[in-house]
């Protein structure tokens, strides 16, 4: 039998989501990804997409603001009335194929089709919280994924990092009160959206399961790999997760103008590694990873590919 390899989901409906001119989170990142993945394909096992129903949305959304986003974009709106996040006449389309590609993607780590995965799909999603679109976000493509896992799969904890340079409040808001999804997030502070501060730990069942660490502007290495080769590692030994999860936002890199961190390729190979550490500690290695920010085409390529090249072994 050969051995499952990394799946990768690289997907030209994708670019269907239209933010218009000048956008930071445009239709042109999406061919940087794809141009640099591309060249590795061969290394990778393909996924297929599929749209997320509404039930697998609403494990994670209210019925409300599911409905408010069909609403708006149907309508024609150019961003949602929920914050500040640009739509086109494809986007519906296109966040519920985001968020059940990831689902599709949980479904070949856990039954063990493929070792691990990586999404690449946008729009982002973690900072989408339960009644809200918001930061280019629509649908949180990896809490849907997390709350699948539970569902379909009866995964009982998750364990989701996120390295963007931007809280995932959206990721934070849903799972704060729950318990069984350890969410752990470095981000630049002050900056958007203004959350995560060390503080904000969890209520009720999940207490101790939200883990924030923000950083001064300037930040790199130093600071943000022991996070994750150490407190994470620490926690994760506490929690034992059966299925490890990635935000991987890419403008923690150097020179993202959307970001004042000084992460390298480098850094993003030895995240990920630490991240593999983990998941083959509790979890036969399942890590299932799902693009989030990155604003400089070249240094989003670059990233991705450090990260992409590391979960496959190549």
């Amino acid at each position: 039998m050969k051995e499952p390899r990394t799946a990768l989901l690289l997907d030209a409906v994708y670019r269907k989501h239209d933010t218009g001119e000048g956008h930071p989170e445009a239709v042109s990142r999406y061919v940087a990804v794809t141009e640099a993945l591309e060249k590795l394909a061969p290394g990778f096992q393909a996924l297929t997409q599929r749209p997320a129903t509404e039930d697998e949305v609403a494990l994670c959304h209210t019925r409300g603001y599911i409905a408010t986003a069909k609403r708006d974009i149907r309508s024609g709106l150019t961003n949602l009335t929920t914050g500040d996040t640009a739509v086109s006449a494809d986007s519906l389309d296109v966040a519920l194929r985001a968020a059940g590609g990831v689902c599709a993607a949980v479904d070949a780590v856990v039954t063990g089709k493929a070792k691990n995965a990586f999404c690449a799909v946008r729009p982002p999603g973690h900072h989408a919280t339960p009644a809200r679109g918001m930061g280019f976000c629509v649908f949180n493509n990896i809490a849907v994924g997390a709350r699948y896992a539970q569902k379909r799969h009866h995964v009982a904890r998750v364990l989701i990092a996120d390295w963007d340079v931007h809280h995932g409040n959206g990721t934070q808001d849903i799972f704060y009160e729950d318990g069984s999804v350890l969410f752990l997030s470095t981000h630049q502070h002050p900056w958007y959206p203004g959350s995560g501060m060390p503080e904000e730990r969890g209520e009720g069942k999940g207490e101790g399961r939200i883990h924030n660490f923000p950083f001064p502007a300037g930040a790199g290495r130093s600071e943000i790999l022991p996070v994750f080769q150490k407190h994470l590692s620490e926690a994760a030994a506490a929690f034992r997760p059966d299925l490890v999860m990635i935000s991987a936002g890419f403008d923690s890199r150097a020179g993202d103008p959307l970001g004042r961190f000084r992460l390298t390729d480098t850094d993003f190979r030895d995240m990920t590694l630490a991240m593999m550490e983990i998941a083959d500690r509790f979890c036969g290695g399942r890590v299932v990873s799902v693009l989030e920010g990155g604003y400089s085409l070249s240094g989003l390529a670059a990233g991705v590919t450090a990260h992409a090249k590391t979960l496959a072994g190549i």
